[in-house]
């Protein structure tokens, strides 16, 4: 299996490490599968199993990510939180966490280097980056890290919200020793009354986080190196912020891809191919941070 981790990340103005820049311009995973590649959610989905309607299956069988749109969720939650659940419920037991790239962006944070890590992922692992404030993450498509309200925005506390998923629905994965009723039953907000509470992640069809909107205002104009790591660039509008910053600021795409509209010929871009964790391995090595990564993360080298 393969994942995508999506970073992209403004450097402070004016703080680029000259060792960093110099490296990054002259050459530079844990694994569980996003939803948009083979094997993932998309891909897999089965409706045939979600409490829905056969309209609603119907509907989810031609276009898998119906699933997660506001245009279903507002009319039925079940099959959202359905298919979520052991995602959901696997972060919260710490199933999956950072990886080694993960914590080289909490290197770049604590030398005073990083501005921004614009993240569309969902799955929260850069909130758990001690080393990291929490200010300096944009998470643009929300995060699995928060619970609220879809339709009134109230927040829950998120073990409340973890016990009550266990409580009120099914598991459509058969699972081993998952505890789950045999059928699903509507989460509803203690604020509004509505069936809405959910992790506070973005639907089709909804608005992005105005976070996003504002912290680009700020950050573009100022940064100084733009570092992106293991993406399509497929997915707008944070797909734009390549594209978006000063003509003059150099850009670094780290991935198993080319991608984007980098131009790797004009001496300000570069491309450093291979899967992010080893890639970012041999940028510790480069820069001289080995030894300081090993002492600070010792469980991320073997």
């Amino acid at each position: 299996m393969a994942i995508i981790l999506l970073f992209l990340i403004c450097v402070q103005p004016e703080k680029t490490s000259r060792r960093l820049d110099k490296i990054l311009t002259s050459h530079l995973p844990h694994y569980y599968v996003d939803f948009r590649s083979p094997g993932g959610m998309y891909d897999t989905l089965r409706p045939e199993l979600l409490t829905a309607t056969d309209q609603e299956r119907a509907r989810m069988k031609i276009d898998p990510t119906a699933v997660v749109s506001w245009d279903l969720f507002r009319n039925n939650q079940l099959p959202y939180l359905e298919v979520r659940r052991p995602f959901i419920l696997g972060l919260a037991k710490r199933q999956w966490k950072p990886t080694l790239s993960h914590c080289f962006l909490s290197m770049l944070s604590e030398k005073n280097i990083l501005r921004r890590i614009y993240t569309q992922n969902i799955d929260g692992l850069d909130y758990q980056l001690d080393r990291v404030p929490k200010d300096k993450i944009v998470p643009v498509h929300g995060s699995l890290g928060r619970t609220q309200c879809e339709f009134c925005e109230a927040e829950m506390d998120t073990q409340e919200f973890h016990d009550l998923l266990e409580e009120h629905i099914k598991d459509i994965y058969d699972l081993p020793n998952v505890k789950a009723p045999a059928d699903s039953t509507p989460i509803l907000c203690k604020h509004c009354g509505n069936p809405g509470i959910k992790p506070a992640t973005v639907l089709y069809g909804r608005s992005l986080p105005s976070m996003f909107f504002e912290k680009v205002q700020e950050d573009l104009p100022v940064c100084d190196l733009c570092i992106v790591i293991g993406t399509s660039l497929t997915v707008f509008p944070a797909a734009s912020i390549p594209s978006s910053i000063p003509k003059t600021t150099p850009r670094v795409l780290i991935n198993r891809d080319e991608v984007g509209e980098f131009d790797f010929n004009s001496g300000r871009d570069t491309f450093l191919q291979g899967d992010a964790d080893d890639v970012v391995l041999d940028l510790l090595r480069e820069l001289g941070w080995l030894g300081e990564f090993k002492k600070k993360y010792p469980n991320y080298l073997s």
